[in-house]
Parts: structure tokens; sequence; C-alpha cells
């Protein structure tokens, strides 16, 4: 398994004026970073690559989509066709940053809801949408990992087994699922098996704290989460997401209303501890 750390506590987008804290990240001991593509072109993070690549940080990417004019199972085709011109270029991106893997809710819009819950009609738009998607990533050798979020972010799919049972009916083998312990927190009655019943479609992992602070101070399960994915077999990443208030917009719209850590260090040293920790107890 590798660890790694989401630049989402810095910044949306990581340029080469976080060079000290990517270097500090890979002090800590971390295998990589998780960066942002929700801005640029594929030649700014093909040069983002290059960076990580001299301090020797591997990478992933993870993107959203929070433009109700690029709904990706909205009934209108124009707004479908423009959701799923957005998401191919992050794609671009993704690969340029030298990432196999894009992870996010790239399902539906963030934070749109209908007033009810999915119907028949937004799944099938979804499954049209998706293989679509899944096509250009083949061809850019990227995977996308999409995830469910909880019932106060997202409507489309909020549990692990509505997912990866969506994931199962778009049936394109690169179009995946993640796993977020946040999430889970919230909507699974029980988070460990919400893993392990749906290790196949799993292609990547957050490690977040219920408070979205820092790994190991709240109330996620940890013993019984890290056992499961040691017995698992699950060899991917394990990505540390965290929210702070350094963006105003950002913070927002993950409703961060106060600090969850004295600091980003306290977040990403202790955190990247506790995946060690744990894992070796495991």
């Amino acid at each position: 398994m590798k660890i790694g750390m989401c630049m989402f506590l810095w910044t949306t987008k990581v340029t080469g004026e976080h060079e000290a804290i990517l270097r500090d990240i890979k002090a800590t001991g971390f295998d990589g970073v998780e960066i942002p593509v929700c801005e640029g072109t594929p030649d700014d993070y093909r040069r983002l690559g290059d960076l990580l690549d001299a301090i020797g940080l591997e990478r992933t990417a993870v993107s959203a989509m929070g433009d109700p004019a690029m709904n990706l199972i909205g009934a209108d085709a124009a707004t479908r066709a423009a959701g799923v011109a957005h998401v191919k270029w992050a794609i671009d991106c993704a690969a340029a940053l030298g990432a196999s893997t894009l992870s996010g809710p790239l399902h539906s819009t963030l934070g749109h809801f209908s007033g009810d819950g999915p119907t028949r009609e937004e799944f099938e738009r979804s499954i049209a949408s998706q293989r679509a998607i899944g096509e250009h990533a083949a061809q850019r050798g990227v995977t996308i990992g999409l995830e469910a979020l909880n019932r106060f972010e997202c409507y489309l799919v909020n549990t692990m087994e509505a997912l990866c049972a969506h994931v199962d009916a778009i049936g394109h083998p690169n179009i995946r699922a993640m796993y977020d312990t946040f999430h889970a927190n919230i909507e699974e009655a029980d988070p460990i098996a919400a893993f392990t019943r749906n290790l196949k479609t799993i292609v990547h992992v957050h490690i977040s704290e219920n408070d979205r602070g820092v790994p190991g101070r709240g109330n996620i399960p940890w013993d019984e989460t890290f056992a499961a994915i040691r017995a698992s077999g699950y060899d991917g990443w394990l990505t540390i997401e965290a929210f702070g208030r350094a963006l105003r917009d950002l913070a927002a719209a993950t409703k961060v209303w106060r600090d969850f850590a004295e600091s980003p260090e306290a977040v990403y040293r202790e955190g990247y501890a506790h995946i060690r920790r744990h894992l070796d107890a495991a």
C-alpha cells in the first residue's frame, strides 16, 4: 500500500509555490500526494509532475463538479455534454500530471439537489455519461474512482452499495469506486462491511476523520478499519483528506467553519504516523 496526502488542505491549485510543503510531506514519509484538478491546462500539470518527480513524490488526482451547468445527470443534453467535456479535461490534466487515478464525486454536481431522491432516468443518463467518460479515460490510461458522498452533499449515490451497483451498471473497466471513511461514517450502518463487501470495485481510499481534521483524533473506528484493509489484500492508496480554512471558497464548499487542528503540519505528520502505526499493528 501507498500513503498519500491530499493537497486540498492548502489549495485547489498546486504550483511551485508549494514546493517547501511538498518536500516536507516527502520528508515525513509519504509516498505521494493527491493533486486537485480544478483549473489550468494539461501543460500546467505536466510541469507540476516534473516538480513532483524531482522531489520523489508519486501522485493521484482528485476533482469535483460544482456547476449545475455541467450536470452529468441533468435532463438537458447540452448540460450533460458540458459535464462530459469537463471531466475529459480533468482526465487530460491527470494524465499529464502522471496520475493513473482520478477520484472524487465525478458522477453529479456537488451540492446540487432536485428535492427528491435519484430517479431511474437520472441513473440512465449517468450511465451514458460515465461510459463516454470511461472511453476517454481508457485512452489516457486513467481510472476514475467515483465517490459516494453523504446526503448533505449529493443525492445520486450516498452509500457504497448504491455506488458500486451503479458502477456495475455502467460496466466500464475505467469507471470504478473509491471509499471515504468520513462519508461512510455518516451514511453506512456498518462502515467496515461497506468496504469489505465492495472491495472488488474499490480503487482508492480516503482516510478522513469524522470531523475532517487530524486522523486519529476523532471517532472513526480506526482499529477495525485498518484491520479490514490489511486483511482484504487491498494494495492501493490510503490518502489523507482533511480540510481547513486556508481558502474561503473551498472552506465554504466543504462546510468548514472552524479550525480542526492547530496547524497543517499536525494534520499530515500526526496523520502519517497514525496510518503507519495502524498498518503495522494490523
